[in-house]
Order: C-alpha cells, then sequence, then structure tokens
C-alpha cells in the first residue's frame, strides 16, 4: 500500500493548531495554510503537464492549470480561519475535476492516492480552521 508522505505536513499541521500555545498559533496556522496552496498549486500544474502532452492541447486544461493557483493564492492571504476552509474546499474541487480528466490523460491509477490526499489534506484544513 502507498504511504503518502505527503500528508504529514497536513496531518501534522492540523494536530499542532489545536496543541501550540495562543501565541504561536498563528504561525501554525499560516504553516498549514502555506502547505495546503502549495499542494493546490501543484494539482493545479498537473494539467499544464497533460496539455503539453497534445499536439493540439484543449484550452480548457491550460485555464484549470491556472486556476487552483490563483485561488491559492488568495486563500493563502485571507485569515486561516477563512483560507484554509477555501483550500480544503480547492483540494475537493481539484479531485472532481481530476475525476474526470485523469482517465482522459491516461492516469486513472493516480486516482486512489488522489482520493486520499484529498480526503486527508481537505479534512486537516477544515480542522486546522476550526482551531484557529
Amino acid at each position: 500500500m502507498e504511504r503518502p508522505a505527503g500528508l504529514i505536513p497536513f496531518v501534522f499541521g492540523a494536530a499542532l493548531i489545536w496543541i501550540v500555545r495562543a501565541e504561536a498559533l498563528p504561525y501554525v496556522a499560516a504553516s498549514l495554510a502555506a502547505y495546503a496552496a502549495v499542494i493546490v498549486s501543484f494539482l493545479g500544474g498537473i494539467h499544464w503537464g497533460f496539455a503539453f502532452r497534445h499536439p493540439n492541447p484543449p484550452q480548457s486544461l491550460f485555464v484549470w492549470g491556472v486556476v487552483p493557483s490563483l485561488v491559492a493564492w488568495v486563500a493563502v492571504v485571507m485569515p486561516a480561519y477563512a483560507g484554509l476552509i477555501v483550500l480544503g474546499l480547492m483540494l475537493i474541487g481539484c479531485y472532481v475535476v481530476d475525476r474526470v480528466d485523469a482517465p482522459v490523460e491516461g492516469a486513472a491509477a493516480w486516482l486512489t492516492l488522489r482520493f486520499r490526499l484529498t480526503a486527508v489534506g481537505a479534512l486537516s484544513c477544515f480542522l486546522g480552521a476550526a482551531g484557529s
């Protein structure tokens, strides 16, 4: 079974939000939001990779490839309690898009790992938002 090490910062960050002293909370929340924003941006960028495999790629792959980064950028400058909700929802949104695009692009085998990333990452963001 695959053990996605990329989930460690999500779980660790969400747990820390609930146990650190109040003065450390903004830094921990910002750290979790920053990591989530990086992952959301990466998930969008994958679609650029899909697009570059085609001689005449559909523009939708390029457009979607940018949307997660733009949303993550806005979310990371929001207060953590709101930005983490946006990032959690964006992780779910990216998964929904990947459920459509990945099989078409020959990456359906990746969807099991993507589901785990989405479930744990989004839950971590929502728990982090609740604790911040």
